[in-house]
């Protein structure tokens, strides 16, 4: 089974569905993406991307909200908050490091710190 994302004119990821081998498949039997994205656009229209569920391909399995960069040719998580910045992988970065103290955090947007969970005793 494969996976295809369709996007929206700013590549943002509208939903993701499974495509059988068999409309997938060359004659020798060798996935090609070309052949479902074809399948994907005869069937329901719009753009479409191939994405892996095991992230063997474009960094990581698109989600609804995604964002393909057709550049790096990797699937963008949703930005997680304003303050972050994307970094060189791809990857949201917090304006401050978490802490590696062993603790639960939250990100406080307002202040842009992390900011200690407390568990309550049971």
């Amino acid at each position: 089974m494969a996976h295809f994302a369709e996007l929206d004119e700013n590549n943002v990821v509208l939903r993701v569905i499974v495509v059988a081998n068999e409309d997938t498949a060359d004659g020798d039997g060798n996935e090609v993406e070309a052949l479902g994205i074809a399948f994907c656009q005869n069937l329901l229209g719009g753009t479409w991307v191939q994405t892996s569920y095991n992230d063997n391909i474009r960094k990581q399995y698109a989600g609804i909200g995604y964002t393909y960069d057709p550049n790096a040719d990797v699937y963008i998580r949703p930005e997680p908050f304003p303050s972050w910045s994307l970094d060189e992988n791809h990857d949201w970065q917090p304006p401050t490091p978490h802490p590696d103290d062993g603790k639960p955090y939250s990100w406080d947007e307002d202040t842009t710190t992390w900011v200690e969970v407390e568990i309550p005793d049971e």
